[in-house]
Parts: structure tokens; C-alpha cells; sequence
């Protein structure tokens, strides 16, 4: 008897809507194993990872602020994973975004300017990730390249281009050398939502970006095409659908909330511009997107499980000593176990002897 993979003769919704749950159920379980090679109490380590930042008020604001730039940009990378476009650079989007807004604010610095500092920076950040998402996208569309290639590639640009501005031009003068702009002024700032806390107006904005998505997909003809395109192309053109204009269309938004992502980022929770300013937003957030279905509810709900990984992350290096690298470790079997278990929506285990392996190799 052999155990083999045979295709479904149509999709499973059931496997699908629990497939997450599995790939959480599973990555759990490896988590396990290795805390126990760590040689930690796996449950104390899972308590720190999950349970105990749910515990505390000011915890359960890091997750939302956390969550915050990881659902923005997850709902970009869907619009282009459902259209067939595979965006991996948004990591990239996110630096330029960050740069392009704190060219307003660095340049504004002590100037006394005006409320109109912080909607522009808004306004650039997303021009800016959209204008560099549209790269891999021309590159794709006129000349055939890979955009998979193109748009990682370009992560490496835009982080060299933040660390030399910061280390250079812009460098605080009165920084002591750290490489880091001066804080921004209080109009070129996100306003907080809690006195006290860090939650700020970006959380917000996150939450609308979510309804308007699902406004898209689910109510327009344009979220329509999307879907047409990435599911049926040939379907798609029959009916008059252009592919690459929604390559096109698709890479600009959602480089445009990546950008939006990194200046709210930066004049938010940082207050100024520096190297570092992304754990790996626009990396982990593919995550978030494959996780939450390319579904703009879904991807909320995993980027609120993600970013509790990052705070549990950051509370069990403190309590347990235990690396804060294992939250990336975590992120990455998920990642795995997620993209494993969506084979079992089209694809099924079956028994099968090796009397019929042999006789169908030989037919």
C-alpha cells in the first residue's frame, strides 16, 4: 500500500475554511518539540506566547499596533494574490513609503507648520509605494520579467536608501551620531487613540482599509474581475477582462497601503525615521494574507494572531529568556504549514497498492 495524492474532482470549502486552523494546530505542535529542545516548559513557553498578553491592557494595545501595519498591507497582497499577481516586495513598498512621508516632516522640522503636514505625508507615502510597486509590475507587464524576482530585489534598494539618508543628509545633527532623523514635530505625528498608550489613529485607518475591501470584493465589478482573472484567465479574456491592466491596477494599490503602512509606522509608534523600523512587516504579512484566505475579515483576524506572536515573541524573551528569533522561526513553519495544508483543498490522501502504481506505469 502507498500513500499518494490524488486531485479532488472539485474543490473542498470544507477543507478550506479549516485549513488555517490546522496549519495553526500543526504549528503549534512543532513549537512544542522545539521548546522542549530548548530545553523550556513548552506549556509556561506557550502561556508567554499566547495567553498572557491577552492578560494585560497596555499588551492588548501593542497587538492592535502591531496588527496594524500587517493587516494593511496583507489586504494589498491579496488584491494581487487573487488577481494572479504575485507581490513579494512589500517590504520594499513599506521603506519607501517611510522615506517618502519623512521627507515632509524632516524637511517642515521646527518650521511651525501647519495641520496639512500629516494628511501630505499620508498622501506621499502612498503615492511613493505605489510609484515603486508599479516597477515589478511595468517590468512584468512589457518585458515578461518575474515579478516574484523584480519586487524582492527591490526590498534591498529601498533599506539601503533609508540607511543612507539617515546616516547622511538627514542624520540628527544633535543625535549623538545614531543614525536616526530628529523626532518628528507634533504635527507630523499620528495622533494617539489612548492617553497613555501607543494605539494610535493608524488602527483606524487599518479597519477602513478592511471594509473597503470587502466592499471591493464582494460588491463591485472591479473586485469581480479580480477574482475572474487570478481564478479562470482564460474565462477572463473570453469576457473581455485585460490581465495586465489588473497587474498594473493591483501592484499600485497595494504598494500604496504598504507605503501608507510605513509612514503611519514611523510617525506613529516610532516618532521618527531610522533603520529597523519594520520587524519584517511586508514579510510577515504574506503570512497574514495566505492565513486570512486573501479575505479581508479573515486577514484581520490573522493579523491580530500574528501580532500576537510578536508581543508573546517579545514577552518570553523577557521571562523565559527564550530568543526572540523563535518568533520568526514560528512565523516561518506557519508560513509552511499554511501553504502545505492548501493542498489538501484540491488534493485528497488515498490509499493505493502497488499493484495499480505498477499497472498504470506500464499503461
Amino acid at each position: 500500500m502507498q500513500l499518494v495524492l490524488e486531485k479532488r474532482a472539485e474543490r473542498s470549502n470544507t477543507v478550506a475554511l479549516i485549513s488555517p486552523l490546522i496549519a495553526i494546530g500543526l504549528t503549534i505542535a512543532t513549537m512544542v518539540i522545539l521548546f522542549a529542545i530548548l530545553g523550556k516548559n513548552p506549556l509556561l513557553a506557550l502561556h508567554a506566547y499566547f495567553i498572557a498578553p491577552l492578560t494585560d491592557g497596555y499588551s492588548l494595545q501593542e497587538i492592535a499596533v502591531k496588527a496594524t501595519p500587517l493587516v494593511m498591507i496583507a489586504i494589498g497582497l491579496s488584491l494581487c494574490y487573487l488577481a494572479n499577481a504575485w507581490n513579494i516586495g512589500a517590504e520594499g513598498q513599506f521603506l519607501i513609503g517611510a522615506v517618502a512621508g519623512s521627507w515632509i516632516a524632516v524637511k517642515t522640522q521646527g518650521t511651525d507648520a501647519g495641520a496639512w503636514v500629516l494628511p501630505a505625508m499620508l498622501v506621499l507615502a502612498a503615492a511613493a509605494g505605489a510609484l515603486y510597486a508599479l516597477i515589478p509590475a511595468i517590468c512584468k507587464v512589457k518585458f515578461g520579467a518575474s515579478e516574484i524576482l523584480t519586487s524582492l530585489m527591490l526590498v534591498y534598494v529601498a533599506d539601503l536608501l533609508l540607511d543612507y539618508l539617515v546616516r547622511g543628509p538627514w542624520r540628527d545633527p544633535h543625535g549623538f551620531n545614531f543614525p536616526t532623523t530628529a523626532e518628528f514635530d507634533p504635527v507630523a505625528t499620528v495622533p494617539l487613540l489612548i492617553e497613555g498608550g501607543r494605539l494610535h489613529l493608524g488602527a483606524i485607518i487599518s479597519l477602513l482599509v478592511v471594509a473597503a475591501a470587502a466592499i471591493l470584493l464582494g460588491r463591485t465589478i472591479k473586485g469581480f474581475e479580480i477574482r475572474v482573472v487570478g481564478a479562470a484567465p482564460r474565462a477572463a479574456r473570453f469576457g473581455g477582462f485585460n490581465a495586465d491592466q489588473l497587474v498594473i491596477l493591483t501592484f499600485a494599490v497595494s504598494g500604496a497601503l504598504a507605503g501608507l503602512a510605513g509612514i503611519i509606522e514611523v510617525a506613529g509608534p516610532v516618532g521618527h525615521l531610522q533603520p529597523g523600523i519594520s520587524p519584517g512587516y511586508g514579510f510577515t504579512a504574506i503570512i497574514v494574507a495566505f492565513l486570512g484566505r486573501l479575505n479581508p475579515l479573515g486577514i484581520l483576524i490573522a493579523g491580530l494572531f500574528l501580532a500576537l506572536t510578536f508581543i508573546g515573541g517579545e514577552q518570553a524573551q523577557i521571562a523565559m529568556k527564550i530568543p526572540l528569533d523563535v518568533t520568526k522561526v514560528f512565523q516561518g513553519i506557519l508560513l509552511f504549514y499554511v501553504l502545505a495544508c492548501d493542498s489538501l483543498i484540491l488534493y485528497r490522501f488515498k490509499l493505493e497498492s502497488s499493484n495499480r502504481q505498477v499497472s498504470r506505469g506500464a499503461g
